[in-house]
């Protein structure tokens, strides 16, 4: 077995967890590979180096140590070469993390093949300049629409085919997965929606409008974006927190559910509400403590 690793060495146990990994698969004689970039951190251990790419394109699974950000990255590359994708926690709460760094005796049930797969919805965001496609974009967690460094609040309409759904004035509009649900969606006041239940969930951030709750739509809508005051707000978009797209009055954005599913690996048995209740109290606690 052949399992790429994608480690974010910003986070501060992330070498220390890496190199427990490592060993923990070699002792299952698994190869391992990781990107080239960190040869020279773990000089001395058992393991491949190569392109990032390559690393996720010729192995059997992808492991994913950091937080919740890592693996989204990483769950863009691994969902292009169809690869599962477990991840370690080594940041502070990892929603989305299947294994604790405690936990790592477990990851024998990865070689042994006793796990579980969870397909996780993806989002397709189209980007139009008036009629010509500029690019095409998934996500995994969110888009989100939001005003730049400008303080005037964006003017964004929402509209379902030739229907408008809304005239939004915000600071923004989330459109977010189920995975996403738990996210910047749930700081601005959006729903949990439960993984298994496929959807797209629309929350306007700071909205300035008597109706400033969420909608969730059904996964085959197509739902269509414009601002209308891109003069004034400088609006930016971002697909999954990478680097900001910078919107014009031409500016067209399109989202879909994505025919693409990230496949998340699940080796325990909790469940969502498990990880869920279990991820608030650690968050209550982190907090109090700061």
């Amino acid at each position: 077995m052949k399992i790429a690793l994608q480690v974010n060495m910003t986070r501060p146990n992330a070498y220390s967890v890496a190199r427990d990994v490592i060993n923990e698969l070699n002792k299952l004689d698994v190869t391992v590979c990781v990107q080239q970039e960190l040869s020279r951190d773990f000089t001395g251990f058992k393991c491949n180096f190569g392109p990032l790419n390559d690393c996720i394109k010729y192995s059997d699974a992808v492991i994913s140590i950091g937080g919740d950000g890592t693996l989204i990255h990483t769950a863009q590359i691994a969902v292009e070469y169809d690869k599962p994708l477990l991840g370690i926690n080594a940041g502070r709460l990892g929603f989305l993390a299947g294994l604790e760094k405690s936990e790592l005796s477990l990851l024998k049930k990865l070689v042994c093949g006793d796990y579980s797969i969870d397909n996780r919805m993806r989002l397709s965001v189209k980007h139009y300049e008036g009629d010509r496609l500029i690019a095409e974009h998934t996500c995994l967690n969110d888009v989100v629409i939001g005003r730049g460094a400008s303080l005037h609040l964006c003017d964004i309409d929402v509209s379902e085919g030739d229907k408008l759904v809304y005239n939004y004035l915000s600071d923004g509009l989330i459109v977010a997965t189920p995975t996403g649900s738990t996210a910047y969606s749930l700081s601005s006041g959006g729903p949990v929606v439960d993984t298994d239940i496929e959807s797209i969930i629309l929350t306007p951030v700071c909205s300035h409008s008597l109706f400033s709750r969420s909608i969730i739509f059904k996964p085959d809508t197509k739902l269509e974006f414009v601002v209308n005051n891109c003069e004034i707000c400088e609006p930016i978009f971002t697909c999954d927190g990478e680097n900001g797209i910078i919107m014009t009055d031409k500016t067209r954005l399109v989202v879909t559910k994505s025919d693409k599913y990230s496949r998340i690996i699940r080796i325990k048995s909790d469940n969502f509400y498990e990880v869920l209740n279990n991820k608030m109290v650690e968050r209550s606690q982190f907090n109090k403590e700061k």
